[in-house]
């Protein structure tokens, strides 16, 4: 533990955190996400004052992306007169380790296993940075401004390119001993014959309950039943998760039984996570989590008939009350104060 010498401090040297604040009034938050880059300038109140995006894939060489990244930042803070008012920056991006501020072994973005964003990045801005994994940095926007607000104990669960998870116990997210606890989307949910997943393995929760996965059920369910469908309008290569729900909207029963088919998978996994954790609440967040009760129905089936009997009736399901960039882009600005520990 660091122990301070009070007694040889000159108090007259420092300034109240409030007044740092006022100083430095905005952090940058960033979140990286498989797709999409969203970043923006956020207050001491949480308010997100302006934000933009770039696309995560476009560039294969992280200089490149940090270069772009870099421009359309400075433009931002420019336009909205917060030139030498940004005091750090905070980061949720995949496989992002808060301990160490490394991007480690992300199968979802091109730019090798170990990349040190943290530093990269605080060195480009000339801005202290602090990271942490998208799903963690979803999770602290939600408990301080959305529907986790209040609750101690709850999971966040993000459904996305991939499927990603906060997990908050006693008012803290849980980063394990190494910084990489809580990926929940890779547990095993498909033991037998499941399909590869991006990590390597096979039968992971992402491999179903993401968009992609989603996209990928409904090319299964083409090829082995027969009926009409919407989707076969479509090259098959080229379907989306977008494409399924609007089959699925329209009436398509082919489209409707893939959400069945990811909502029990996803159902069954939340019964699953609870004998761990006993969270108050799971929340839900991400594109696939706006399939309204396509998801839901199917989903609160599979999870009630699936649970514990202890735990029955006890965590609720809930959604995002935040705007799907804003989420991951507040908490990271938490982790923004945080850089220079304010």
């Amino acid at each position: 533990m660091l122990r301070v010498d009070w007694k040889n401090i000159n108090f007259g040297d420092y300034k109240p955190i409030t007044e740092l604040k006022t100083m430095k009034p905005y952090v940058l938050g960033v979140d990286i996400g498989g797709t999409n880059t969203v970043f923006g300038i956020v207050d001491t109140r949480g308010k997100v004052i302006a934000s933009s995006s770039i696309k995560t894939q476009k560039h294969a060489n992280f200089d490149d992306y940090l270069d772009e990244l870099y421009t359309e930042a400075t433009r931002l803070i420019e336009t909205n007169d917060a030139v030498d008012k940004i005091h750090g920056i905070g980061i949720g991006a995949p496989n992002a380790n808060y301990y160490t501020g490394m991007i480690e072994h992300c199968v979802n973005l091109p730019w090798g296993t170990n990349l040190d964003l943290a530093g990269r990045v605080s060195e480009k801005f000339g801005i202290p940075c602090a990271v942490t994994n998208d799903a963690n940095a979803a999770a602290l926007g939600e408990m301080t401004y959305g529907a986790a607000r209040g609750l101690k104990d709850f999971i966040m669960i993000t459904l996305g390119t991939g499927v990603g998870s906060g997990i908050v116990i006693n008012g803290q997210v849980v980063y394990g001993h190494d910084g990489f606890a809580g990926e929940l989307g890779h547990l095993v949910v498909k033991r037998n014959n499941g399909r590869l997943c991006g990590c390597g393995r096979t039968g992971c929760l992402e491999a179903y309950c993401s968009a992609t996965g989603v996209a990928r059920s409904a090319r299964e369910f083409l090829e082995i039943r027969t009926e009409p469908s919407l989707l076969r309008n479509i090259p098959i290569e080229d379907i989306t998760s977008k494409d399924v729900y609007d089959a699925a909207m329209a009436g398509d029963k082919l489209a409707k039984d893939v959400f069945d088919y990811t909502g029990t998978i996803l159902g069954e996994a939340l019964a699953d996570m609870t004998v761990f954790s006993s969270p108050e609440a799971f929340i839900l967040f991400g594109g696939l989590a706006k399939s309204g009760e396509l998801l839901m129905r199917p989903l609160r089936e599979a999870m009630d008939k699936s649970m514990l009997d202890v735990f029955k009736g006890k965590p609720k399901v809930l959604l995002s009350e935040l705007k799907e960039a804003d989420a991951a882009v507040l908490g990271a600005s938490a982790l923004g104060w945080e850089a220079k520990g304010l």
